[in-house]
Parts: C-alpha cells; structure tokens; sequence
C-alpha cells in the first residue's frame, strides 16, 4: 500500500494486521483531513474496519485508526486509545512541514 500527502509519496512501515488489511481491500482511498489539537490531521475513512484499540502513547510519523473508522497522522507526541496503522520514516521537522497546515489531501493506493 503507498501513501501520499499533498502528492508527496512517502515511506511508510504498515503494520500487519485485520485493519491494514480491510483498508487495503477498499483501496484506493483518498481522505480530506483537517488539523486536529496542534499535533494531528485527522478525517474520516468514509466506512467502518476491524479495530483493536489500545491505550497508547503516539509519536510523529504515527498513523493510527481511530474509533474504526477515521485515520489520524501525527507530527506531535499525544496519546489515546488508537490500532496502530504504521509510521512514516520521516524526521519530526519534516512532518511538521508537511502536516502542520489546516487541511491535507491523504492518499491511499494499491502497490
């Protein structure tokens, strides 16, 4: 599966499990997302996946499900009750570049 935010293509660690292969099923997806807190961007996924929700600490590069049926992709440290998705290998400078902004354009599609 490759992400793009913004049409930049990104390097990102999937995770495996039943919701990264549900999202992977529905592909391509595209997702308006909108700022969130001062350390997110978040926007629905437009239906409902498997999730098995953890409390956990995030870090930027995150991509988490959030409440089964919204992604969130973070640039600042926060923590809640989220499945894990993967991480962007990107350094925290860069992903404050590219997500700290109002809205971004969140891109899914197959290999």
């Amino acid at each position: 599966m490759k992400l793009s935010i913004d049409g930049k293509e990104l390097k990102v660690a999937w995770e495996s499990n039943d919701s990264v292969k549900a999202i992977k099923e529905a592909l391509p997806i595209t997702i308006n997302m909108n700022e969130f807190g001062g350390f997110e961007q978040t926007g629905p996924l437009g239906f409902s996946v498997t999730r098995s929700d953890t409390q956990m600490d995030v870090v930027p590069g995150d991509i988490v499900l959030y409440g089964g049926n919204a992604i969130s992709v973070f640039y600042n440290e926060s923590a809640w009750t989220y499945t894990r998705l993967g991480h962007i290998d990107l350094s925290q400078e860069e992903l404050i570049a590219l997500l700290k902004k109002p809205s971004v354009t969140f891109t899914l599609k197959g290999e």
